[in-house]
């Protein structure tokens, strides 16, 4: 009984033995087949660390997780740490990139973008001949009024005159309200239109006369005004503008040799500091392109291939300033935010950015009631200087840029909520393996976006420019 105890016990350990080494041999055969599986990726190591899940996902086993395996792995799990810390690099530098990154880009589905946009229609325009009220209606209240561009006004609309007195309802007692007219129709190829007055005067049983209107009195487009039986009024349509602009593709690389790596340093200079530095450049870079750049597309003799540059917002914007230098004073300032804020259907917080020179105009300027230097603000990672006005807020802020650009004088308001920026290749960075290459001996990544900036309601956006 003992031998049989024994021989059992030998039998158990051979079998035991034998269900080690087959679960040796099965084990082998997996990590083989993940070999094969990963050896396109680079290296064995990596692909014997790579597990796959019950879900399709990746996981590590049998070695510490590494910078090099995440990006064998999981190459955007990186890419996207770098892509957020992008808006933390010296933003207040590049401002024109920091908006437009903070607000977030549309995707572009090619390098060449068109896009709409459109503005409001106009509501003022003036008198280019003047109307004599020569006394005699003859019975009927009815005048032609010629007047610049006459398209802009429709049968049913009501015109304020300014500046030109109307009538109380006795027709006789010129009143304080300035004169409003009535559309009756209009000719465009006369440039007139057919009007009678609201608050006008009274020439015996003629009421609503058209009193005198003198030569470049402005009148402004007010509400349209139905009478009971109408239906139907003067259409309205607004068609939105297409405009075009290619995508730049921005390219940075950054390199360090393996020996430059393992060298001790005074200090701790790293390659993610050089990657920094690299991305600041690169953006201030972007940021000249962004506001000066012009749309073109040109062939590159050396590579002999195409390389096209993108537009800069600053030729988009739809409206302008000017100023003699020395002479932007609170008045300047206060007429400049009133062509900023009006007609153009804005928002009433703006950026305004400009050269340094501009900002030493501004910095002079005394606080009043009128014009208020605020204090500093903080938006979209930016500090600002705030100005505010009746008409609205400017959010201020020196641009070396301009400087550099030899515009530090001038400056941009700029509507954040209309500024626009599109990106075929978002911001990314890629390693690139010079050394299995058998190039150089280093460390390098290249970061790439391709990009471009464009102004939706053009009118909402406007050039300060210094004139001597």
């Amino acid at each position: 009984m003992n031998n049989t105890s024994i021989f059992e016990k030998m039998r158990n350990a051979a079998s035991g033995l034998l269900t080690v080494r087959n679960l040796a041999v099965v084990t082998a055969a997996v990590l083989f087949f993940l070999f094969l599986s990963d050896c396109s990726g680079g290296g064995v190591a990596l692909a014997m660390a790579a597990v796959t899940g019950v879900a399709g996902g990746r996981h590590v086993a049998a070695e510490p997780l590494t910078t090099d395996l995440t990006r064998e792995l999981s190459p955007d799990l990186l890419l996207n740490e770098i892509d957020r810390r992008i808006v933390k690099i010296r933003p207040m530098a590049t401002p024109i990139d920091q908006l437009s990154r903070w607000a977030g880009a549309k995707k572009a589905g090619s390098m060449i973008v068109d896009y709409y946009s459109v503005d409001t229609r106009p509501t003022v325009s003036k008198v280019t001949k003047e109307h004599t009220w020569d006394g005699d209606s003859m019975g009927n209240n009815v005048v032609q009024l010629k007047v610049e561009n006459a398209e802009v006004f429709e049968p049913s609309e009501t015109v304020l005159v300014k500046g030109v007195h109307g009538y109380e309802p006795d027709g006789q007692t010129e009143s304080n309200h300035d004169l409003v007219l009535y559309v009756v129709g209009k000719d465009k190829s006369a440039g007139s239109l057919s009007v009678i007055a609201v608050n006008g005067l009274k020439d015996g049983e003629t009421e609503n006369c058209v009193p005198t209107i003198p030569l470049d009195s402005v009148l402004v487009r007010m509400g349209r005004a139905a009478s009971e039986l109408d239906v139907q009024t003067a259409q309205f349509e607004a068609l939105p503008k297409k405009a075009q602009n290619y995508c730049q593709i921005f390219k940075m690389q950054i390199e360090q040799s393996t020996l430059q790596r393992i060298a001790n340093k005074e200090v701790g200079w790293t390659f993610s500091d050089q990657e920094e530095a690299a991305v600041y450049d690169m953006r201030l870079g972007m940021e000249k392109n962004y506001l000066f750049g012009v749309k073109a597309r040109i062939s590159d003799p050396e590579k002999n291939d195409t390389v096209l540059l993108t537009g800069g917002i600053w030729h988009q914007a739809g409206g302008e300033f000017t100023y003699k230098k020395g002479e932007l004073n609170q008045n300047a300032v206060i007429s400049m935010m009133r062509q900023a804020f009006t007609g153009n259907a804005g928002t009433k917080r703006k950026v305004l950015i400009g050269g340094s020179g501009l900002i030493e105009q501004l910095n002079q300027l005394d606080s009043t009631k009128v014009v208020m230097a605020g204090e500093s603000i903080v938006k979209w990672g930016i500090d600002f200087s705030e100005m505010r006005s009746k008409f609205g807020r400017l959010y201020v802020l020196l641009s070396e840029v301009f400087d550099e650009c030899g515009m530090e004088n001038n400056g941009m308001i700029i509507d954040p909520e209309y500024l626009q920026k599109y990106s075929h290749i978002p911001f990314t960075t890629e390693q690139l393996n010079l050394k299995q290459a058998g190039v150089r001996n280093t460390d390098a990544i290249v970061l790439t976006e391709a990009s471009c900036m464009t102004l939706r309601y053009p009118k909402a956006h406007l050039r300060i420019v210094c004139n001597g």
